[in-house]
């Protein structure tokens, strides 16, 4: 804590510097509650001067948000929905494709979402060589890297996502690892639900 509040103005301007960097074309793919913190990615890259091209899906268009704000915040924008509610019916990946194969040269791709949509988008933009950066979610107990909670393997080595990322290659991200790890708590995160589910309200 007395680290945080030591910070001065220029620590804070470094911490903005990657929303301030000239890429290029900047795909912004953002699955579910990932569309929330792709927003400010994609609206501060756009203001950098990128050519930004959002993609958001959900699985259906009940739970799909925040598409006026992203359309403000790209220079073309992309929706999808699992259900063909709304937009393209399919997945996000099938847009990324679709840009990267159009020819359109693609700089740089930043996905946040579900860990099995990161690693489909990793997938995808693999083969053809394209520099992708994904945020990853695992728990994290302390965020000081000592619980070892949030740890990933990256490039085979061990990362602690709260210190070390969250923004890691997703060309190096073992998902396998990392989703295996993340169902590790699901029994206590159902019963937790559930616990408040069934809570009376408070007044």
């Amino acid at each position: 804590m007395r680290a945080i509040r030591s910070l001065t103005s220029q620590d804070r301007s470094d911490a903005r510097h990657r929303l301030s960097e000239r890429f290029g074309t900047v795909v912004c793919v953002g699955g579910g509650v990932g569309i929330a913190p792709i927003f400010p990615i994609a609206r501060g890259l756009k203001a950098a001067g990128n050519r930004v091209i959002s993609i958001i899906g959900a699985r259906s268009a009940d739970i799909l948000f925040w598409e006026e704000r992203m359309e403000e915040a790209s220079s073309e924008l992309y929706v999808t929905t699992d259900d063909g509610t709304k937009g393209h019916h399919g997945f996000v990946t099938d847009i990324v494709q679709k840009v990267i194969e159009s020819g359109e040269q693609v700089d740089r791709v930043i996905a946040i979402g579900p860990p099995v949509m990161m690693r489909a988008v990793a997938g995808v933009t693999k083969p053809f060589g394209v520099k992708t950066v994904v945020s990853l979610n695992p728990i994290m107990v302390d965020g000081t890297g000592m619980c070892g909670a949030c740890r990933v393997l990256v490039g085979g080595v061990t990362k602690f996502a709260c210190v070390d990322g969250p923004e890691f290659d997703a060309h190096e991200v073992d998902f396998t690892l990392l989703m295996s790890r993340l169902a590790m708590y699901l029994p206590e995160e159902k019963e937790a639900l559930d616990y408040e589910t069934a809570a009376e309200p408070m007044i």
